[in-house]
């Protein structure tokens, strides 16, 4: 604890913000370059070093936040890049894209704004990269093992690299044409660059990593056959069935679900496309659920000229403080939040028609219905007002115009579908989800799952802590024994009431 006062005297500042009318004219990452290292010593001085630090608890990777914070106050670079690497296998990833849990749970937020724990960490990850801090770790000898992961987001990648550095041949299977999941094609460019991603899956290949991509497991090639050719198989697919909105009109031409519109922006960003064929440019869009995937909606059609968009979330909007007697400390509170999309939505005033929240969103919304023009587009979205219990508020129906709808619902588990879940016969949890013992084992030998396709939709931080400790099982598996960490198990869960 370097600064025993800092909590004190100094005041929480973020990383600021470029302007909304500058960022929103490119792909960029939103925030300023540059900007957050002057600023990053002093926050982390607002550590107060806690004799039970609950941001522990709050994080399913256990980071070592104090221990960081102290060497950041100190400006101990390559300690805390150790500290952070001890405990995360991609922080770059994580300081940009995980909605920070830990800082709900800080315990200098039970009466004052938290430490910027999120800020921190990506400080340091960048800076880790900046000064060599972060070299491929191959392993010393090869243990004579090898293991096959399907799947290369951050669960697939984090296993991979668990194993593979524990002296396992290890071959990750995707079935896109590039690495990465929904990091990759889910992700817009506005909140985590890809050459973030490029460069940690060089380190992996670097460390002896093998990567087949475009090859689907169950079709390209069959699952049996895969089984054969590894000690040890990890399934981690992700959660790819999205949810459906069942309601008259949504076979209407321009009803799309988000992760049909997502990675079409993304491979325009890519290079692979001059323009989305599912382009907002010019068009009235309404997002249909209030997640954080229809806040990438938001910003993705922002950026690509749409006429107006408007977000629907069928909760009532949230206060901006924690209701102690709902969701006391240290639990991650449902609080009014202000994504950079929102604030773009805001400033640019995106839904004036939809007598829409200032930030472009409809609270306690329900869709009803679509109608389209007679060409069978879709032309307007029809919705309702509901009560707490989602109950239809008399009176409260009106009308938006759409010509392009996007359902943001979240995900059900992996897909049904899949050519692997059927020809391996996966065993399936009630909610759809693939079926594991405590150990992550599926009801066929060999066979691993980890990650949303077996724990559900979650956070990034608990996909990471999975491919760590699924990571765990398998080398107990291969060597009867294992030094690598386990964060988590299967059943844990995030703290709630």
């Amino acid at each position: 604890m370097a600064d025993p006062k800092g909590f004190m005297t100094t005041a929480r500042q973020d990383w600021p913000r470029r302007p909304v009318e500058e960022r929103v004219r490119d792909w960029d990452e939103v925030y300023v370059p540059g900007a957050l290292l002057p600023i990053v010593s002093k926050q982390a001085d607002r550590c107060m070093d806690c004799g039970i630090p609950f941001c522990h608890d709050a994080c399913p990777l256990g980071n070592l936040i104090p221990e960081w914070n102290d060497l950041i106050s100190r400006e101990d670079w390559r300690a805390a890049a150790d500290r952070l690497h001890a405990t995360n296998n991609f922080p770059e990833f994580t300081g940009r894209l995980c909605p920070a849990p830990c800082e709900a749970g800080c315990v200098l937020a039970i009466n004052q704004p938290a430490v910027t724990i999120k800020n921190v960490e990506v400080a340091i990850a960048d800076r880790a990269w900046e000064l060599g801090f972060a070299p491929p770790r191959p392993p010393e000898r090869l243990s004579g093992r090898t293991v096959a992961v399907i799947g290369s987001g951050p669960t697939g990648l984090a296993a991979a690299q668990q194993l593979t550095r524990a002296g396992h041949t290890v071959a990750v299977y995707e079935k896109d044409d590039r690495l990465g999941g929904l990091m990759r094609y889910g992700i817009p460019g506005f909140k985590m660059e890809k050459h973030h991603l490029d460069r940690r899956i060089e380190q992996i290949r670097a460390e002896g990593t093998k990567f087949r991509t475009s090859t689907a497991v169950g079709r390209d090639i069959g699952a049996a056959e895969l089984r054969s050719r590894y000690d040890a198989v990890v399934v981690a697919t992700g959660a790819t069935a999205w949810r459906e909105l069942d309601v008259p009109g949504r076979e209407l031409a321009g009803v799309h679900q988000a992760m049909e519109y997502l990675p079409l922006a993304n491979r325009v960003c890519e290079g692979d496309l001059e323009i989305s064929p599912m382009s907002a440019a010019g068009k009235h869009v309404v997002i249909v659920g209030g997640g954080d995937t229809g806040a990438d909606c938001l910003g993705t059609a922002i950026r690509e000229g749409a006429a107006s968009v408007t977000q629907l979330d069928i909760y009532a909007q949230p206060g901006g403080e924690r209701d102690e007697d709902v969701e006391p400390w240290p639990t991650y509170p449902k609080i009014y939040r202000l994504s950079a999309a929102h604030e773009e939505a805001r400033d640019l005033r995106t839904a004036p028609a939809a007598d829409a929240d200032t930030d472009a969103r409809l609270f306690a919304a329900s869709t009803i219905r679509f109608t389209g023009d007679r060409d069978g587009q879709v032309r307007s979205l029809h919705l309702v007002e509901v009560d707490a219990q989602r109950q239809p508020v008399p009176g409260s129906g009106r009308c938006l115009p759409a010509d392009l709808v996007l359902l943001a619902l979240g995900f059900s588990g992996p897909d049904k579908e899949d050519g692997l879940i059927r020809q391996w016969g996966l065993e399936l949890e009630p909610r759809g989800t693939i079926a594991r013992d405590a150990g992550f084992a599926t009801n066929v030998p060999g066979v691993f799952a980890a990650g949303d396709a077996a724990r559900g939709q979650s956070l990034i931080v608990w996909a990471i802590a999975e491919g760590r400790a699924v990571a765990t099982a398998v080398d107990r598996h291969l060597t009867g024994s294992s030094q690598l960490p386990a964060p988590i198990g299967p059943y844990d869960r995030p703290m709630a009431v």
